[in-house]
């Protein structure tokens, strides 16, 4: 299913967007598809059925309990059935839900789970799309939703996400650098700018995120940049807008991260 949802606009500038109303799944899976423009957020909400959270273009920013995460189009994040969370981006994104119901048996995490989207699963999403615009037989969507579920077996759990801290001061922090991810600055410039302690800034920062700082905008960088790679943009321009000195300087750490060099992993 394909919607437009309507929206709200917010007094911190993000637009509040209508949860879609449906009461019982049409089928044990059900894809739901929206194009979100910047900015735009789901509220906090459950479902009665677990849903796999996945942008085919852009980032989403996920919250889920006490955790945000920040994920690319290679990721994607599993929520169980009941479990409260909410759903947006900063630039916009092409989203795609995955409704699943408590299928027996499930075999998937009973916690929400940050998982890596295979080619596959990518490609059987696109023709759940494809068969929304036609008329297939239900024996073909049957087949097409039992592979689905084959492939959310097969998915590879990653640790690998992005932390959001929850307070207000932080976020002005975390939004600005991932708006300009070649920003330097410290917690001493920070502090200054946000009127506390480079002191209370750090100690505030690991104790809601996790990470320093440092290690923090060393994963944003990871981040932005596949999501900029993956959007076509060059070695180069990605390098540099990062605030790296050199291409062969962005080229080592995501070699490092990620066991191929940039130009290999858009190839792949």
């Amino acid at each position: 299913m394909t919607s437009k949802a309507k929206s709200t606009q917010q007094a911190d500038g993000w637009s509040s967007l209508a949860v879609p109303e449906i009461d019982t799944l049409p089928a044990p899976v059900f894809l739901r598809s929206e194009s979100l423009s910047p900015r735009q957020i789901f509220p906090e909400h459950t479902h009665r059925w677990n849903q796999f959270v996945y942008a085919k273009a852009g980032s989403l920013i996920v919250t889920v309990e006490s955790s945000r995460y920040v994920i690319t189009p290679e990721q994607a994040i599993w929520v169980p059935t009941g479990v409260s969370h909410t759903v947006g981006t900063f630039y916009g994104a092409e989203f795609r839900n995955l409704y699943v119901a408590d299928l027996s048996p499930l075999d998937m995490p009973k916690a929400c789970t940050v998982l890596r989207v295979s080619p596959l699963l990518r490609a059987l999403v696109v023709e759940m799309e494809e068969i929304e615009r036609g008329h297939e037989k239900t024996a073909y969507i049957e087949k097409i939703n039992d592979l689905i579920v084959e492939q959310l077996h097969r998915l590879q759990v990653q640790d690998f996400h992005l932390p959001w801290p929850r307070s207000t001061i932080l976020r002005k922090i975390c939004e600005s650098l991932y708006a300009n991810p070649g920003d330097s600055r410290g917690m001493e410039e920070w502090g200054s700018e946000l009127g506390a302690s480079a002191r209370t800034l750090a100690r505030r920062f690991e104790k809601e995120v996790g990470i320093t700082l440092r290690d923090w905008r060393h994963r944003l960088r990871l981040f932005r940049a596949l999501e900029w790679l993956g959007a076509g943009r060059s070695v180069t321009t990605v390098a540099l807008e990062l605030g790296y000195a050199s291409t062969s300087a962005f080229t080592f750490m995501f070699r490092q991260e990620m066991g191929c060099s940039p130009t290999e992993w858009v190839a792949r």
